[in-house]
């Protein structure tokens, strides 16, 4: 089933850079994974920030408490969007940064011959810093392996790979490459049962799954928002059971209190703006009384949305002979990201092609699942070629982008083509 224009519209009308032509053309925008566009409510924000006057925190006078204020209401907003407590909400430059900073805290809690777990499908932004704590600790690290085939992790594994030595477990909700969604109750409930740290990297599922960060019951919950129509800001949530207990790294005189501890120096405080502005955005996709709930009501309306869109993507792709899909079996959930070759040809040329002759932004590489790529030998052809959807792609977009892929194919494979080669 098609998704109406009527709804898809008045979402685009919030995006300025849909309004950006090249070459006559209107650029495409299927790189959401690696970053979304920024809603307008987001930009009007940062800006409304920046002009009404910047000011550092805890002073006494209007743009002081103005923006003490901000910083509350952004992790009041988290709150609402991830149903956590607002001061489990930290921020921070990025998702990485706030990963290191708090491996480092964890570094008291590991011991020689302790495990750490984590995945063969992850970023690795949610694998190094866990590696590093091990190295720096002398702990012992284990991979959940990727199956190669169905591209989702061999949970079957876990009641051998996490054991009473296990003290930290880092699994992603969602693939930045493939989409699968992991289902993480599973590892979770597992870890628990042995009192491991259960660390999740939310960074590709926050932008097309609703999360509930209390109902998992997860120690650690990282996500960027600049992936769902925000700038770019680092976002940690920390039990608070686990955040009153880090020993942070700062400095001498700043508040040893939680969240601030972990937010070492001055933050982007106009960015922070921008971050509620997104929330705004998202919020005019939902229904309810509450923010809360308009929040949560728009996240399953973006999912499904997506998703018919996704499925026909899927369709395609898996109808060309020379496409190989890296996508995860029917009945396994997953997000509007899909990862694929084509046979002998380069991802980088191929991402080239659509650019310079759709203005089509696809991604290509390895999208530092680096372990995942290594393992499925996708390297040898500059990576993964991937296209990733967000509310704001029409069906005429993605109608588009079959005719350009038949074109490229048609060009590549002809036997006239391959004439021309020889």
């Amino acid at each position: 089933m098609l998704v109406s224009p009527s709804l898809i519209n008045p979402i685009r009308a919030d995006f300025p850079a849909l309004r950006v032509r090249a070459h006559q053309q209107p650029y495409i925008f299927f790189d959401g994974p690696g970053g979304t566009q920024m809603a307008q409510q987001a930009l009007d924000a940062m800006t409304g920030y920046i002009t009404g006057g910047m000011a550092n925190l805890h002073g006494m006078f209007g743009t002081s408490v103005a923006t003490d204020e901000l910083l509350e209401e952004g992790r009041r907003g988290m709150a609402d969007f991830l149903n956590c407590q607002p001061q489990e909400v930290a921020f921070g430059q990025n998702m990485t940064s706030l990963a290191f900073a708090i491996a480092r805290c964890l570094a008291n809690f590991i011991q020689p011959s302790d495990e750490i777990i984590v995945t063969e499908i992850d970023h690795r932004a949610n694998v190094d810093p866990w590696v590093t704590l091990a190295k720096d600790c002398g702990a012992v690290v284990k991979f959940i392996p990727v199956n190669p085939e169905t591209y989702t992790l061999e949970l079957d594994q876990l009641d051998t790979l996490i054991t009473t030595k296990t003290k930290l477990v880092a699994v992603n909700m969602s693939s930045n490459v493939t989409g699968t969604v992991t289902p993480v109750e599973e590892v979770i409930r597992r870890a628990k049962a042995v009192n491991a740290l259960v660390v999740l990297d939310a960074v590709h599922a926050v932008p097309h799954i609703p999360v509930d960060f209390q109902a998992l019951g997860a120690d650690i919950l990282l996500c960027s928002a600049y992936k769902f129509f925000g700038p770019h800001l680092g976002i940690a949530v920390v039990s608070a059971a686990l955040f009153e207990q880090l020993p942070v790294y700062k400095l001498a005189p700043a508040p040893a209190h939680i969240p601030d501890k972990l937010e070492t120096g001055t933050q982007n405080h106009e960015a922070i703006a921008g971050l509620l502005g997104a929330l705004d955005f998202i919020q005019t996709l939902g229904t309810g009384a509450t923010r809360k709930e308009r929040l949560r009501t728009a996240m399953h309306s973006i999912d499904k949305q997506e998703q018919e869109q996704a499925v026909r993507l899927e369709n395609f792709l898996l109808s060309l002979p020379q496409v190989r899909l890296y996508r995860a079996p029917a009945g396994t959930r997953k997000t509007p990201t899909l990862a694929f070759t084509l046979d002998g040809v380069n991802s980088r040329e191929a991402a080239a092609w659509f650019a310079d002759n759709y203005n089509m932004c696809i991604a290509h590489g390895h999208f530092y699942a680096s372990t995942m790529a290594d393992k499925l030998q996708v390297n040898e052809l500059g990576g993964w070629i991937r296209l990733g959807l967000a509310p704001y792609n029409t069906d005429q977009e993605v109608e588009l982008f079959k005719t350009a892929l038949l074109t490229f194919v048609e060009e590549q494979y002809s036997p006239k083509q391959k004439t021309k080669s020889i």
